[in-house]
């Protein structure tokens, strides 16, 4: 594997900050990685952000194929360039923003579900696993590297500060462990923060329907709007204009102290809040 820096500085390009890049750089980091996917010759993996091939290679020797999407058309050639030389052609590579993918014209025409893979750029972390919530069934599994204080915010149980919508969500799609930490040593440039690899195992049973669960996201996200305040206030007012009375009456309903915050509803509970403002 040749050296990021090296790859680049022969491009005549650089690492953008306003895409957070920053690129896996040490080998034995991305071969322990996809040992620990346990991806195998019946996979087809989707990679978040291929970047320069650190762990597209290792992931194309493992697995079925590969779907490499990468948001920066700069480095397109030089990622093609790394396969080219490893003579690996099972991989396409499609030059988008991962955030207008539609995940289910990714899959393959099998009932094999997709296996999401990548190190995620820090500023849009959050957006692309809402994104992925939205379209899992079309996904079997995720690994996904955060950094370390998100990765502590997803995995908060209820109770905790870090708590949080996204965590709310989150645990409701998927069953969610730790994988490993990487320090930023195994990067180049070298972040100032640590990262976290988290695993994700979609949950596929139907246990809302379509419209129940927009009403979910659309709780947990007035529920955590002013976290501060009690849910009967939080959930009143703001972007979905729901009036106090009502909101006492879907608690109440759900058996939900009106006065309890969003950081103490656990996931079932969020449902049954969602239950409630729909049959009201």
């Amino acid at each position: 594997m040749t050296h990021p820096g090296q790859l680049l500085k022969s491009a005549n390009l650089y690492a953008g900050k306003e895409l957070g890049q920053n690129f896996l750089s040490n080998p034995a980091t991305a071969n322990m990685i996809v040992e620990k996917t346990r991806i195998s010759k019946e996979d087809h993996v989707l990679e978040i952000g291929p970047g320069l091939g650190a762990l597209t290679i290792p992931l194309a020797k493992a697995a079925l194929h590969v779907t490499a999407v990468e948001k920066d058309s700069r480095l397109i050639p030089v990622l093609q360039q790394v396969l080219d030389d490893e003579n690996l052609n099972n991989i396409d590579i499609i030059n988008k923003d991962i955030l207008k993918i539609n995940f289910y014209e990714m899959t393959p025409k099998t009932d094999k579900k997709l296996v999401v893979i990548g190190n995620l750029p820090y500023n849009i972390s959050s957006q692309i696993l809402f994104r992925l919530v939205e379209q899992r069934f079309c996904i079997e599994k995720a690994f996904l590297m955060f950094q370390k204080e998100l990765a502590t915010r997803i995995i908060a149980p209820p109770g905790k500060k870090d708590y949080s919508r996204l965590a709310a969500v989150v645990q409701y799609a998927a069953d969610i462990s730790f994988v490993a930490d990487i320090g930023p040593s195994s990067f180049f440039p070298k972040p100032d923060i640590n990262s976290t690899i988290l695993q994700f195992k979609f949950f596929h049973k139907k246990e809302l329907d379509q419209a129940q669960e927009k009403i979910l996201f659309n709780v947990i996200k007035a529920a955590f709007s002013k976290r501060r305040k009690s849910l009967k206030n939080s959930m009143a007012g703001g972007e979905f204009k729901l009036e106090k009375s009502f909101v006492i009456a879907a608690l109440e309903q759900a058996g939900i102290d009106p006065a309890r915050r969003a950081e103490t509803l656990n996931v079932e509970e969020f449902k049954l809040l969602a239950k409630a403002v729909d049959r009201l």
